[in-house]
């Protein structure tokens, strides 16, 4: 899909569209709340397609599906935050203050708290971590306390609020030695040996970028999992939308 997406195949654009619009409107849905979600999707949808190309599509040959979501991720996110569609928060906190607060926690207990920064409540956090929400409640509480110990303001929406700006400097702190994103998914799938899960734990421990890497994984996992392909006239409308002609056949070739 991905090469035939880059060479402006129909086949490869109707298979996007069925399969990865429900899914690119459920996150816009989940990190823009109330607002012109459509909009922002056609947005999206529309630069994905002038960049065929040159953008997403370039940088992932082959990539399997769950890594090509969350590539698609970031970019659609990006794309939809460009728009200005979010205002400066009343209270900040940097990822320094942050990670000295959480700096006893452990990597379970840092990727909880940081899934409040993705705006995921205790149940869904609960859910993708195979905790309960009751345990992801009071792990967050006990955050909440160690945050406030090292802010001069704080609210109890500080870190939603905050969530975009620590993305980004969680994302600038890239190192050689970051696991990449199949070591992510051995550990999800339970193909990681306990000595290989140890030594990723060990890094990502002390590392924004990982932690922040690990839980968009997770959240990609836990997308894809309920995700279900547009209905066909549902998937004709985009098609026409982005001058894309029926399809011919449909699968998933990377």
């Amino acid at each position: 899909m991905i090469r035939d997406c880059r060479e402006g195949r129909a086949e490869g654009w109707s298979y996007f569209v069925a399969q990865y619009v429900p899914v690119m409107r459920g996150l816009l849905a989940h990190y823009f709340p109330g607002q012109a979600g459509g909009e922002l999707l056609e947005r999206a949808l529309g630069k994905l397609r002038e960049s065929g190309s040159s953008g997403l599509f370039q940088s992932l040959d082959p990539a399997p599906e769950r890594a090509f979501v969350a590539e698609l991720r970031q970019y659609m996110l990006r794309a939809a935050e460009g728009d200005g569609t979010r205002g400066a928060p009343a209270v900040t906190i940097e990822i320094e203050p942050l990670g000295a607060a959480l700096e006893p926690f452990t990597l379970t207990e840092k990727l909880v708290v940081w899934f409040e920064t993705m705006l995921y409540g205790e149940g869904d956090t609960g859910r993708m971590l195979r905790m309960s929400g009751e345990t992801a409640g009071k792990i967050r509480g006990r955050a909440g306390d160690a945050i406030r110990g090292q802010v001069d303001r704080w609210s109890s929406t500080l870190l939603a609020d905050n969530g975009r700006a620590l993305g980004q400097a969680a994302g600038a702190l890239a190192g050689g030695d970051c696991p990449a994103a199949k070591v992510f998914f051995d550990v999800i799938d339970g193909r990681m040996t306990w000595r290989g899960r140890e030594e990723m734990e060990r890094h990502v421990k002390n590392c924004w970028y990982c932690i922040d890497h690990y839980c968009r994984l997770l959240e990609v996992t836990d997308v894809l999992r309920g995700a279900k392909p547009l209905p066909e006239a549902e998937a004709a409308e985009y098609r026409g939308r982005l001058g894309i002609a029926a399809p011919k056949r449909g699968f998933w070739r990377s």
